[in-house]
């Protein structure tokens, strides 16, 4: 038999959201400005990890896997992020670059949805990056086979000790050669604002293609 529902139950659960409302005569014609100006007042409320979002990607065998990541740079090409390219993920947008994120702004009733296609960021900029993490992110860089199967934990920190040991000084780490960033270029950018009564304020922007001229929409929630 299988257990019960915590108490109060899930089916019950719910918030009310009233704290903001997105209107056509308030929000940004640019969907860039509209996701700065968000990000920015989820800072300015302390929200934790403005720049986490949920990265969904296509497995080959039809199916979709999803993570967290961390945004990591955003300008009018898309949004962009860094990983290990022989990582799960990795494989999966060298055959599918198709990929979504989602950020989700609970303590602002927010969330914002976003498609597109990812492209690799120049080696200039994956560096660039790179260069800027703190130590021993950049050390965990070439102790990481991201995604693979490892005997234990102590093969792990072993590898962290030979790698510490190879490359002492802060400054002194390369980028590994499967290490660098991915840019998402959007087709469609979708703003959620939750409201009273599950009646929510959604406003999708979407265009055909890069240097395309985004179209405004009104969606039923």
């Amino acid at each position: 038999m299988s257990d019960s529902l915590p108490s109060p139950s899930l089916a019950t659960m719910r918030i009310d959201y009233a704290r903001h409302q997105l209107l056509e005569a308030e929000i940004a014609p640019d969907p860039f400005t509209q996701f700065h100006a968000w990000f920015e007042e989820a800072r300015r409320h302390g929200v934790l990890e403005p720049n986490a979002m949920i990265f969904s990607t296509v497995d080959p065998s039809g199916g979709v896997s999803s993570r967290v990541l961390l945004l990591k740079g955003l300008d009018d090409r898309g949004f962009q992020f860094f990983t290990n390219r022989e990582s799960r993920k990795g494989g999966q947008l060298a055959r599918e670059p198709r990929a979504a994120m989602t950020f989700l702004w609970a303590g602002l009733e927010r969330q914002v949805n976003i498609e597109g296609v990812t492209e690799h960021v120049s080696d200039a900029e994956s560096d660039a990056y790179f260069a800027v993490r703190p130590y021993a992110a950049q050390v965990g860089a070439w102790v990481s086979s991201q995604s693979q199967v490892i005997p234990d934990r102590d093969w792990l920190e072993q590898r962290e000790a030979e790698f510490r040991a190879k490359y002492p000084d802060p400054g002194s780490v390369p980028r590994p050669p499967q290490w660098g960033g991915y840019r998402l270029v959007p087709t469609r950018i979708e703003f959620w604002q939750g409201r009273p009564s599950r009646l929510h304020d959604r406003i999708v922007f979407a265009r055909s293609g890069e240097g395309e001229p985004w179209r405004m929409e009104r969606l039923s929630p």
